[in-house]
């Protein structure tokens, strides 16, 4: 189970429990609205929940699944099935979605970026549709995505108030999905970057930043892939609870999804890629080090030998009596030398 969250501040319409029924740190915002207005509540029992206005939606926002207590609470008070619960508080949860006959659940994940320390971080959203209303169950407040939707109803923006329940859950869903596009494009920019400094200056701090890129991407796959599943069922759903005029709605966000997967394997080709380059970079710089290790070695092994042969103590050594001899064997040394860097030039192993 995930710790407790140390800290949430308050929002508009909404309340931190501090009563014997809620616990310190859940929140709980509710919306009600219609396509002429709308309603924003503090609960102060989660029974007020079942409280519905005719032909209204209502939206109630729950943050802090890890507060047991409050689920099952929330279980026994809209009837949940266990094993729902259970996947609302296990924040590990594969994205899946399951047709309860009364209500449909959905677990999905959201993702933020953080482009200074290069982290993802992934949090849980469970959704639960019913005919009338919706309850989404976050970790933690979303600054953005979901607040826009809240303000879409306030403002009564778009065709959100005129819509039922299941657009109210298609616009959660598709917030979630243009979200990837956000955290995509972030990414995008760290890819160009690494392409740009690996051509440049492949270093070992570039294989760091590889590796992280990697495993970003294996994360986000595994979380995106079954969202195309989530999004065909309820293209092909039978159920009530979602109208044949979502279809649209739905096709439109199936493809995005599966633009989505697309980026996501390209990068991924991208950044296997950029693994070969480097990898390949490092042979290349390797070979230039040996090959020029290997120069200086060949023109110094006949060198060697000259000295070698004038550095022995034999006492009849003819040359060695001769004034001449010191100075002819400088210019032998450098003639060979010299021979033999021009025959290395014209072989082309020198001077590329």
């Amino acid at each position: 189970m995930k710790t407790r969250l140390k800290h949430i501040g308050q929002i508009p319409g909404s309340i931190i429990y501090t009563g014997e029924k809620m616990t310190a740190e859940s929140i709980v915002q509710m919306i009600d609205y219609n396509e002429k207005e709308y309603k924003e509540k503090r609960v102060e029992d989660f029974r007020e929940c079942t409280k519905f206005l005719r032909n209204w939606v209502k939206w109630i926002d729950f943050i802090g699944v890890d507060q047991t207590n409050d689920l099952e609470e929330i279980g026994k008070i809209f009837d949940l099935h266990p094993l729902t619960l259970e996947d609302i508080a296990n924040i590990q949860q594969r994205p899946k979605i399951e047709d309860m006959d009364d209500y449909i659940f959905l677990s999905l994940k959201m993702f933020s970026y953080n482009n200074e320390i290069r982290e993802l971080k992934e949090e849980q959203i469970s959704l639960i549709l019913w005919s009338k209303y919706i309850i989404s169950f976050q970790e933690n407040e979303q600054s953005d995505d979901f607040h826009k939707i809240k303000e879409r109803i306030i403002k009564g923006k778009g065709r959100i108030r005129k819509m039922k329940s299941d657009y109210l859950l298609y616009s959660i869903v598709d917030a979630i999905v243009d979200n990837y596009f956000v955290v995509l494009e972030q990414i995008e920019n760290q890819v160009e970057d690494l392409q740009d400094e690996l051509l440049t200056n492949p270093t070992s701090v570039i294989l760091n930043k590889i590796q992280n890129l990697k495993q970003n991407l294996i994360i986000l796959r595994k979380s995106i892939w079954p969202v195309r599943e989530i999004i065909g069922t309820m293209e092909r759903t039978d159920s009530d609870l979602i109208e044949d005029s979502l279809q649209t709605y739905l096709r439109d966000l199936y493809d995005h999804t599966v633009q989505i997967i697309d980026t996501i394997e390209t990068f991924r080709d991208i950044i296997a890629g950029s693994l070969d380059i480097y990898l390949s970079s490092i042979s290349n710089r390797t070979n230039e080090i040996m090959k020029v290790l290997t120069i200086m070695s060949a023109i110094f092994i006949p060198l060697t030998f000259l000295a070698g042969v004038y550095g022995m103590n034999f006492k009849y050594m003819p040359e060695l009596d001769q004034k001449r001899t010191y100075p002819m064997l400088w210019i032998i040394m450098v003639v060979t030398a010299g021979a033999m860097l021009l025959y290395f030039k014209k072989k082309k192993w020198i001077g590329k």
